[in-house]
C-alpha cells in the first residue's frame, strides 16, 4: 500500500484533514501569548501590575497569556502592547 503522504509536506497533510485554518490559529495565539509574557519578563511586571497598567481584570490577562484560550479582543491586545510600552500590529498575508 502506497502512502499518499509521503513527498507532501504538512501543510498539505492539515488542508486535506481540514485542520490548516485551526492550527494556524492556535498558532498565532502562542506565539502572542510567548511575546507577551516574555516582554513581562523582561521588564520585571507581575501579573498583577500588568492587569493594573492594561487597566482590566486579572482573568481578562489569564485569557491572554493562556495560549489555548483564544477568546481575546483586538482592544485586550492594544492594551497589551501599550502597557508594555509596544504597538500592536496586524495584517493580513
Amino acid at each position: 500500500m502506497e502512502n499518499k503522504h509521503i513527498g507532501s509536506d504538512f501543510d498539505d497533510f492539515l488542508v486535506e484533514e481540514g485542520l490548516l485554518e485551526q492550527a494556524e490559529t492556535v498558532a498565532v495565539k502562542r506565539v502572542i501569548a510567548y511575546q507577551v509574557e516574555q516582554l513581562m519578563a523582561q521588564q520585571n511586571l507581575s501579573k498583577t501590575e500588568m492587569s493594573r497598567r492594561m487597566k482590566t481584570s486579572r482573568a481578562a490577562l489569564e485569557r491572554l497569556l493562556d495560549p489555548a484560550n483564544q477568546s481575546v479582543t483586538l482592544q485586550t491586545l492594544d492594551r497589551a502592547a501599550r502597557a508594555l510600552g509596544k504597538r500592536l500590529q496586524i495584517s493580513l498575508a
